[in-house]
């Protein structure tokens, strides 16, 4: 088992000089779910809780006959149709494909609010947007001051994409990053090799000298190991190591701390 610490594990890289960082963003950039505090605040319900009522009362005003019961029905049969494609498929549609699996699924067409529906889930989160993990902008600057390029290959769940660049506008760190493969957008998600190929190929490096930094140990570390890349476990905003430990090549608590262990995988 890996010790808790900033440090390279055994097997680091050997003779690898880390040319580019790809962070995921959920967990890794922001902490998930730091915004349902602030929803709580102004008195408004969860995230789960609006997107239901979106989806319920759309319908219903259309097709009262189908019912409150059956609306929330279809809304469990489309989050577990999601969680299928994430998981098993590796792949995350568009919220509207989502919707659509919804209405499919109480046999009804699109109504005239369908659009609004996918609009209200997809920019919940840029509409009261969660926290940055503490001291991600010090560790880009890091990572910047060496010549390491960065990107993000990260998942979109719900919140697609251009929105999280959005989010990253924000808080203005989108300047930071030279290249972008979210789920939605590539066709695939991690640990998919598929992700890992085109940020190669957007950063202009070969994988084996791309290190990704995520929370999730078959995402973010099975990913990148799985295609000889070099895989960086972040703990600071969610500790997810089990009883096995992990496989990273590293383990990260603080985001001040990623440049210097990206020198020591390198040999510097």
């Amino acid at each position: 088992m890996l010790p808790h610490r900033d440090t390279p594990a055994p097997c680091a890289v050997e003779e690898a000089v880390i040319q580019a960082v790809t962070y995921d963003f959920w967990d890794c950039i922001v902490q998930d779910e730091s915004d349902e505090p602030k929803r709580s605040a102004r008195g408004l319900p969860t995230k789960v809780q609006t997107r239901l009522a979106l989806f319920r009362d759309e319908v219903l005003a259309h097709h009262p006959e189908i019912g409150a019961e059956r609306c929330e029905a279809a809304f469990d049969h489309l989050n577990a149709r999601f969680r299928f494609w994430w998981k098993e498929e590796h792949r995350t549609p568009s919220v509207e494909v989502r919707i659509d699996e919804g209405y499919s699924f109480l046999q009804i067409a699109r109504t005239p609010g369908f659009g609004d529906i996918v609009a209200g889930w997809e920019t919940m989160e840029v509409d009261i947007p969660p926290d940055l993990s503490p001291n991600v902008e010090v560790g880009l600057k890091g990572l910047k001051e060496r010549g390491i390029k960065i990107g993000i290959v990260s998942d979109a769940i719900v919140t697609p994409g251009t929105l999280l660049r959005s989010i990253l506008e924000q808080y203005e760190l989108l300047h930071y990053f030279d290249d972008f493969v979210f789920s939605d957008e590539a066709g695939a998600s991690k640990p998919d090799r598929k992700v890992f190929d085109l940020a190669s190929k957007g950063l202009g490096v070969p994988v084996s000298a791309i290190a990704h930094l995520g929370d999730r140990e078959y995402n973010d570390i099975g990913g990148p190991l799985g295609c000889g890349a070099t895989g960086i476990l972040y703990t600071g905003a969610i500790d997810r190591r089990g009883p096995e430990g992990t496989k990273a090549h590293a383990v990260c608590t603080d985001h001040a701390l990623l440049p210097s262990i990206i020198d020591s995988l390198s040999g510097k």
